[in-house]
């Protein structure tokens, strides 16, 4: 899709009003957004700990979740986020990085799809995909965010439309609602215990 074309069924005068949505609202783009980078973000720290383990299936398995999650954020911003914001804020060169970002992070994506957990450079390439994630979310957390809150724009309906799309993507991808929810730090490490367990 180009860089500044809209959506199916979304037009810039639908995504702004004349005020910007109640902050904080479960439906807010920023709250989803932020709530996708903590989950991938505890997924990357999890590796950490898996990164010695000799169960590479668990490695493996945490690595595609990983990567189909990351996936699923990065269309969503690219297709929605990313052209909503390019509207109503001048910060092109931000927005330009991030999708530079999304590419990079894209190709390390594909790299490591392709190979195994005993596979050369495969927890590299894992640990440098989580170093390039953990930049571009601290931009876009940092600069990028406070910008689209000051900003007049309908950040609950430019949510709405981020969830839907995502449900469709992990319909696409095969990826199930469950494994998708945010999990508290003590429910990932049982979880990640108990895939273990299984193998």
């Amino acid at each position: 899709m180009p860089r500044n074309a809209t959506p199916k069924g979304t037009s810039k005068s639908s995504r702004t009003s004349p005020r910007a949505s109640s902050k904080g609202s479960s439906h807010d783009a920023l709250r989803i957004l932020a709530d996708d980078h903590k989950k991938v973000l505890d997924m990357f720290d999890e590796f950490k700990e898996l990164k010695n383990d000799p169960d590479e299936e668990a490695k493996q398995q945490l690595v595609e979740a990983t990567c189909a999650e990351l996936t699923i954020h990065t269309q969503v911003e690219e297709e929605i986020f990313y052209p909503a914001a390019r509207d109503v804020i001048d910060e092109m060169d931000l927005l330009d990085e991030a999708e530079v970002e999304h590419a990079a992070a894209r190709q390390l994506i594909t790299e490591l799809a392709a190979m195994e957990p005993d596979d050369d450079l495969y927890d590299a390439r894992f640990t440098v995909l989580g170093e390039y994630v953990r930049h571009h979310i601290k931009e876009e957390e940092k600069e990028l965010f406070p910008k689209l809150k000051k900003a007049d724009i309908d950040l609950d309906e430019i949510g709405d439309e981020i969830e839907q799309r995502k449900m469709e993507l992990r319909e696409e991808l095969g990826v199930s609602p469950e494994e998708s929810e945010p999990e508290d730090d003590e429910d990932a490490l049982a979880n990640s215990r108990s895939r273990k367990n299984l193998h």
